[in-house]
């Protein structure tokens, strides 16, 4: 049995699993145990850091230290002091591993292989700074949100180890960019060695993609486990929806210079295509109407709260702080105004 407490532990720790939790409901449970059960040839530490939930959560993992024979930590800290970024760093500082394996409280690992699959692809190549692994929907997510889940990662399995090899295409293509420093510690891993010169920047958004966008551009590789996959997904409301599509807008305007809809005539050609994409994938999917008649059915206000949200993301400085503040639903959630709903009940 390991023993509880950084400075104690006189095993070598090949990889350390951070999550960060508020308030994230009973599927954390499933989440940490699954997470403990998982099967490696090494030694692995978990950290939970708490930014003040009261729910329950801060209870479950003290008992749970009591019997795991892993090595289990809780961190508390002050929900004012938390930050995307700021939080992941603390994480790293207060484990040891080589690795540090980065998930969120409701990404529910979807095998008993998903650390070592995270670790395996590490290892293949010392120059690689960070992977990052698959989500697969939730059973009772839409259909929609399941397919663009899928295409979305299956478009990574190709190259699935990337560096930066074209520097003129880099800087002259906003969608080569993208894809090289795609990056989510929703599922993640990164390389101890790397952060210690390349730590996450302290932002409130998008901290992952900035952090892979700097080890890209410092020469670093970046690879993809699609072995390695995690549950994660949500069934945003429409007004969510286009709370989630602002936060990116804004983000990616703000941190990165993109314009995600740079007109309203984009806003309405993107639209369009959404619907005509959707529209394909519920012909081939004979059943989908009867299966989900309120997801098919709202298929299309979904989709302009989408893009809504991003032509409005893209103009937020224009906006009133009270309009930036109802819009954002990241920022709502960090303050408490409104709680994470637990993605499913299904079980897995």
């Amino acid at each position: 049995m390991f023993s509880a407490g950084k400075s104690e532990n006189s095993l070598h720790v090949k990889a350390s699993v951070i999550i960060p939790t508020k308030n994230p409901g009973l599927l954390f449970q499933r989440v940490l145990s699954r997470v403990l059960d998982q099967v490696v040839p090494w030694d692995f530490e978990v950290l939970v850091i708490d930014s003040g939930s009261n729910d329950g959560t801060i209870e479950y993992v003290k008992n749970f230290q009591l019997k795991s024979p892993r090595l289990l930590r809780l961190l508390e800290i002050p929900p004012e002091s938390f930050g995307h970024g700021r939080t992941r760093n603390r994480g790293v500082q207060e484990t040891t591993g080589d690795f540090i394996v980065l998930i969120t409280h409701d990404a529910l690992p979807c095998g008993l292989d998903w650390l070592a699959q995270l670790v395996t692809a590490a290892e293949a190549d010392e120059s690689i700074a960070g992977v990052f692994g698959r989500h697969e929907a939730y059973p009772d997510t839409d259909p929609f949100t399941q397919r663009e889940l899928q295409e979305h990662f299956l478009g990574f399995v190709v190259q699935p180890v990337v560096s930066l090899l074209d520097r003129t295409r880099y800087n002259s293509d906003p969608g080569y960019r993208r894809y090289l420093h795609f990056f989510s510690d929703n599922n993640a891993l990164i390389r101890r060695s790397v952060w210690q010169s390349i730590p996450y920047p302290d932002v409130d958004f998008a901290e992952d993609q900035i952090w892979a966008k700097k080890i890209i551009e410092a020469g670093y590789k970046k690879s993809y486990a699609h072995q390695a996959p995690v549950f994660h997904s949500h069934n945003y409301r429409s007004f969510e929806r286009l709370q989630r599509s602002y936060d990116e807008s804004h983000a990616f305007f703000r941190l990165f210079g993109y314009t995600l809809c740079p007109s309203l005539r984009a806003m309405f050609r993107s639209w369009m295509s959404l619907n005509l994409r959707n529209f394909r994938w519920f012909l081939s999917s004979p059943g989908m109407l009867f299966s989900w008649p309120t997801s098919v059915l709202l298929s299309p206000l979904d989709n302009l709260m989408r893009v809504m949200g991003h032509y409005l993301g893209s103009r937020a400085d224009r906006l009133g702080p009270r309009v930036r503040s109802f819009l954002s639903r990241d920022k709502r959630l960090m303050r408490g105004l409104k709680s994470v709903r637990s993605p499913t009940k299904t079980s897995t």
